[in-house]
């Protein structure tokens, strides 16, 4: 067995027990000559890096399966009885929302959000709801507003009829438990890029195809957190209701749900806001709303008429948060009480629609012209900084690495991965991610993928650079964490698309500007789990480091960052997920690689097997970066 200590100096060490060096010292020695291998290996193997096919047969098989679903879409059963009305259903479910959202009107739907948040989360939360949604009005963005919560509102309905018993039997069974796992895994990992070219093919382009993408994406959320909120309920009630003669039934609707009542809700609002994320990029597909706004000002670069559309979002997923989150806190109220509390919502409704009988003619309060003068000034007096920094990092890190990965074969490529995975993360994951690399190179986009990988990569290594070093500082220091939060919050909550414009504004079209882009999206969740993990280390061991003769310096490096491993691990394979998802955008800004195959497969029918056989590239990279970190960070490490 093996203990640890904290030696003078403030050195975590073991000092129990011949095994844990030993180990380390073998798995040292393994790291050496593995590396070592590989670097001989790439020598000896590498090759010329020639581009992919524009045959390949996993083009010709999905765009086969296109023109399949072109001729059978009105006479295949699978179509007649499943899919279109599936399609159909969707459109009714839409239709209702938006007839009921545009029937209450600009004052009406005004005064229902304050009502509701009053009813659901108290008065401080009626007052931002109504103040946001004005904003709409006076930002004259209140149709794109109400047509974006129309879409969010039909996948969270959908979410959580779906998701929520869904979540109920897994926490039951438990292989049902076991059999969804890998399933949400994928789903979560899949770029939002991804399932759009699938619900165009079976769904057409438009408000269904939108809202079922954005259903895959978001139910994840509440399956888990739903059955997470269930597992937790305390054995002692359930046994206690048990004991007393309930039935199964019982048991469910009268113990176990009540009690995970504010985690359910907080699975609503997860669910909420992933919805929210993914129906802007549904744009791309036709989907109307604020995503129409920041297309067309992503194809005019203008950073001001993406700010108002982006404010207009930021201001939207706020309100709803709120609610959500207010409604999960509330404790749940007599009956007395709550028709005081009904009644108070009634009353805030009709005073609202008194005091706004002018509708939607509101002053119109634009930061367009602001914003553009401040990014021409920018792009004026920081041209040469700009581009120095992109021709730095391009030559120093991208090039290189670029040129690395699309010249080593593939199949050293999936031994590679699967040795080096077997020694970081376990033989399991090491399996699926050489599985996946193996799948990337049948795909026939391999020098495509590697373009995309390296880009990937510079991404997270300036990501964790920056997100480690924000974090220390958040951790250490109360009043820089309260100046930051604000701005990690607008920054996790602003579409994705709105970080393009300012990154090709300042950095012009090119993979720099994809990486830039995915930068700045990606960095707001590892400051936060950089900041969480350093604040977890238990004060008994950061206090008997200090009375050890630790300097602050001492403390950090040897106490705090090695016993925070698994939250900057786990900071890394978030980091990675939504660089790959950001990435994999700037296929719009000119990044080229798997991003540009998906967009060509959207814009242009003969490339559509292309840009299938692209997404699920880009499906099977996240999965492979995604098993080797996650692995990692579940891994035990030396002992």
């Amino acid at each position: 067995m093996t203990t640890t200590a904290i030696q003078p100096g403030g050195r975590v060490v073991a000092v129990a027990g011949e095994t844990a060096p030993r180990r380390v010292t073998r798995r040292r020695v393994l790291w050496v000559l593995l590396v070592v291998a590989a670097v001989g290996a790439y020598l000896g193997f590498r090759t010329a890096g020639a581009a992919d096919s524009d045959d390949a047969a996993a083009f010709r098989f999905f765009t086969g399966v296109r023109n399949w679903v072109d001729d059978n879409r009105d006479t295949s059963p699978l179509f007649l009885y499943g899919v279109n009305y599936l399609r159909l259903g969707v459109r009714l479910l839409v239709d209702a929302v938006q007839a009921g959202l545009y029937g209450l009107g600009f004052a009406g739907l005004v005064a229902a959000a304050g009502a509701v948040a009053l009813v659901l989360a108290g008065w401080r939360t009626a007052l931002v709801a109504v103040g946001g949604f004005l904003a709409f009005g006076f930002l004259g963005l209140w149709a794109e507003s109400v047509d974006t919560l129309v879409l969010t509102v039909s996948a969270v309905l959908l979410a959580v009829l779906t998701g929520v018993p869904i979540g109920v039997l897994a926490a039951r069974v438990n292989w049902v438990s076991a059999t969804l796992r890998p399933v949400l895994d994928v789903m979560q990992i899949m770029p939002t890029f991804a399932y759009l070219a699938p619900m165009t093919l079976l769904f057409l382009i438009g408000e269904p195809a939108a809202v079922i993408a954005t259903l895959i994406y978001a139910v994840p959320a509440t399956i888990r957190i739903t059955e997470l909120g269930l597992r937790e309920v305390s054995p002692t009630s359930v046994e206690a209701a048990t004991a007393l003669g309930s039935t199964g039934r019982q048991l469910l609707t009268k113990v176990r749900l009540p009690m995970a009542r504010p985690t359910i809700v907080l699975a609503v609002n997860q669910t909420i806001m992933m919805a929210l994320s993914m129906v802007v990029i549904t744009a791309l597909i036709d989907a109307p709303g604020l995503g129409q706004n920041i297309i067309r000002a992503l194809e005019r670069v203008n950073v001001g008429v993406a700010f108002d559309a982006g404010l207009a979002i930021v201001i939207m997923a706020v309100v709803l948060d709120r609610i959500t989150t207010g409604a999960a806190r509330r404790r749940p109220a007599t009956r007395g009480r709550s028709r005081w509390v009904v009644a108070g919502g009634a009353l805030v409704a009709v005073v609202v629609v008194a005091l706004l009988p002018i509708g939607q003619d509101l002053p119109r309060l634009s930061f367009a012209g602001p914003v553009n003068d401040l990014t021409g000034w920018i792009e004026l007096h920081w041209y040469d900084a700009t581009e120095w920094i992109k021709n730095v990092v391009s030559a120093g890190l991208l090039d290189p690495l670029e040129s690395v990965l699309t010249s080593t074969p593939w199949w050293l490529f999936v031994l590679l991965v699967a040795a080096f995975g077997t020694l970081v993360s376990g033989v399991r994951s090491a399996a699926v991610a050489a599985l996946a690399a193996a799948g990337i190179a049948g795909l026939g986009l391999w020098q495509h993928a590697m373009q995309t990988l390296a880009t990937v990569l510079v991404t997270i290594v300036l990501t964790m650079a920056v997100g480690i070093v924000l974090g220390v500082w958040s951790a250490r220091h109360d009043w820089f964490a309260a100046g930051l939060r604000p701005v990690l919050d607008a920054a996790q909550t602003m579409p994705s698309f709105v970080y393009l414009l300012p990154a090709v504004a300042l950095f012009g079209a090119s993979r720099f500007t994809a990486i830039m882009a995915g930068f700045v999206y990606a960095f707001p969740p590892v400051v936060r789990l950089v900041d969480r993990g350093l604040r977890d280390v238990p004060a008994t061991v950061v206090e008997a480091a200090v009375s050890a003769g630790s300097t602050p310096r001492q403390l950090l490096w040897k106490v705090q960052l090695p016993m925070a491993r698994g939250g900057l691990l786990l900071a890394a394979n978030q980091g990675i997920v939504l660089v790959l998802a950001m990435v994999v955008l700037g296929g719009l800004v000119g990044a080229g690689a798997l991003g540009y195959d998906v967009v060509a497969g959207f814009s242009q029918r003969e490339d559509f097997g292309q840009g299938l056989a692209a997404g699920f590239a880009i499906v099977l990279l996240g999965i492979l970066l995604d098993r080797l970190t996650q692995g990692f960070h579940h891994a035990k490490g030396p002992r």
